[in-house]
C-alpha cells in the first residue's frame, strides 16, 4: 500500500511539475530571424508575467488604420537584469520597438529593444533570434 501511494504521489508531483515546461516554447519555433521589424505605437498593456512578460501596441499604419500588436520579451527576472521594472511601460506610452516576426505573419512578436519617447533604449530579448 506505501509503495502504492508513493507511486501515486510521484506520478502527480511529475505531472503538475512538467505544465509550466510544456507552455515553453523555442524562439524559432514561433518567430523568424529573419523577419526583423521596427514600428512606433502607443501601449495598450503590458503583462509582468513568467515565463515572458507581454506588452501591446497599438500601431496605426500609413491608411490610418490601427492595429494591435502583441511582443514578448525575456522573463521578468531577466528584464530586471536589463533595467527594466513593471513600471518601465504605461498604459499610453508612445514606444518604438524593434523585434523578430511571427513565423505566421501573426501581428505578434519577439522584442529584441525599446526606445521611449525620451530616447531612452530598454533591451528587451538580448540574443533572441542569434
Amino acid at each position: 500500500m506505501r509503495t502504492t501511494l508513493a507511486v501515486c504521489v510521484a506520478a502527480v508531483g511529475m505531472f503538475l511539475s512538467a505544465g509550466p515546461a510544456v507552455a515553453h516554447h523555442a524562439f524559432t519555433a514561433e518567430f523568424d530571424a529573419k523577419k526583423p521589424i521596427k514600428m512606433t505605437g502607443t501601449v495598450t498593456k503590458f503583462e509582468w508575467t513568467n515565463p515572458h512578460a507581454w506588452f501591446y501596441l497599438d500601431v496605426k499604419d500609413d491608411s490610418g488604420t490601427v492595429t494591435n500588436w502583441g511582443f514578448e520579451m525575456n522573463s521578468p527576472n531577466m528584464l530586471l537584469r536589463n533595467g527594466w521594472t513593471r513600471n518601465s511601460l504605461k498604459v499610453g506610452d508612445v514606444i518604438t520597438v524593434e523585434a523578430f516576426g511571427a513565423r505566421d505573419g501573426s501581428h505578434i512578436g519577439n522584442a529584441k529593444s525599446v526606445t521611449t519617447s525620451t530616447g531612452q533604449q530598454l533591451l528587451a530579448a538580448p540574443n533572441q533570434g542569434q
